[in-house]
């Protein structure tokens, strides 16, 4: 009842963007919308499945095959076709259940596939189109109470399964070992891995570095930048860890990288353009001498989905609203040195943006 509660309330407050926005149709494939809005999402595949809602209604054209069980979640009505079939004439019955058919404006998941959104808009000729961003993308966007809680106990776990990469680190260790080190540390909270970076000395300075099988040795910094999935929220933290001794100059590159947090947390506030915020993180990273070496954007939303809006970039035109969650990620990176990035997810209220990680931003320091 809850979750029916809640689909409703998101249904409303959907058709209350429409109307704002001036969309009359908005259709949605199989992913993360449909799961946020109606809290669970059908089995996706090549069959088309889309979700049409209007001021009039909401249905589903749905592949037979998945009808009975997306049916024990939501009791919208479903408009089906087998293989034998063909999609188009389930399709046309529901943009007729809606009232859709004469649509002028439509708003499309930017993330369906092509051929869904294209199979809809052969049946509005002359509609425009546009994505979701100022409808459904907005309202996700900002979390209620619930998404809030989950991130924070997700967040958490996360901090835990660090705690558990710091007291791990070995001379002679490989980065995969530190990572099934950090993958068992959230699996024992009920969590499930959604991604492990662990990148050592050299490594740590390609951003996205893929996990393997390089040796921990001493006088490396380890870019460790990790989340896991826990009551269906994912996590996103990332720390330093320094074995031995120091790289030369990791202390200065650590102070400039946390300085850049706290100038884009300070920038952080509701009514502020998202750009503002990577303006922040970056011209103070630029104003030490290591502008060059910042290769990234400083964030990006978190929620059902780990890269979500709003992203902080310099050019993002989002302005920030209270309750909206996002990183915050500056880095620095010097190939064939260290890499460092320090992350924080973040909570915007209206005094300015929270943290729901419990960690220091301090580098650990092991002995191995």
């Amino acid at each position: 009842m809850a979750d029916q509660t809640r689909s409703e309330t998101r249904l409303a407050a959907l058709r209350g963007a429409m109307d704002a926005e001036g969309v009359d149709l908005l259709a949605l494939g199989p992913g993360p919308h449909m799961k946020w809005l109606l809290g669970f999402q059908p089995h996706g595949d090549e069959r088309l499945l889309l979700l049409l809602v209007t001021q009039e209604g909401a249905a589903f054209a749905m592949p037979a095959l998945e009808a009975d069980s997306a049916g024990q979640h939501t009791d919208l009505p479903m408009h089906g076709w087998t293989d034998d079939q063909g999609p188009g004439a389930a399709l046309d019955a529901a943009l007729a259940a809606v009232g859709g058919q004469g649509a002028a404006e439509v708003a499309l998941d930017e993330a369906m596939r092509a051929d869904f959104a294209l199979a809809l808009l052969g049946r509005l000729p002359g509609a425009a189109h546009r994505f979701t961003e100022s409808t459904l993308g907005r309202l996700r966007m900002k979390k209620d109470e619930g998404e809030r809680a989950a991130l924070k106990a997700s967040a958490l776990a996360a901090d835990e399964a660090m705690r558990r990469a710091f007291a791990a680190i070995r001379v002679g260790m490989t980065e995969a070992e530190l990572g099934q080190v950090i993958k068992q540390g959230f699996a024992e909270q009920g969590a499930s891995l959604e991604f492990c970076i662990v990148g050592a000395g050299g490594n740590g300075a390609f951003p996205h570095h893929q996990t393997g099988e390089t040796r921990i040795k001493r006088g490396d910094a380890i870019v460790i930048d990790i989340g896991a999935r826990l009551g269906g929220m994912p996590s996103d933290i990332t720390r330093m860890a320094v074995v031995g001794e120091k790289p030369e100059g990791f202390d200065e590159i650590h102070a400039i990288v946390d300085g850049a947090v706290e100038a884009a947390m300070a920038a952080a506030r509701p009514g502020v353009p998202a750009r503002a915020v990577d303006a922040a993180a970056r011209d103070y990273i630029a104003s030490k001498g290591y502008g060059e070496l910042f290769l990234h954007r400083t964030g990006h939303g978190l929620g059902i989905e780990v890269h979500e809006p709003p992203y902080l970039t310099g050019a993002a035109e989002t302005v920030l609203e209270e309750g909206m969650v996002f990183s915050i990620e500056p880095g620095i990176y010097q190939q064939g040195r260290f890499g460092l990035r320090l992350e924080e997810i973040v909570y915007l209220t209206a005094e300015g943006p929270v943290r729901f990680s419990e960690l220091p931003r301090d580098a650990v320091v092991v002995e191995g």
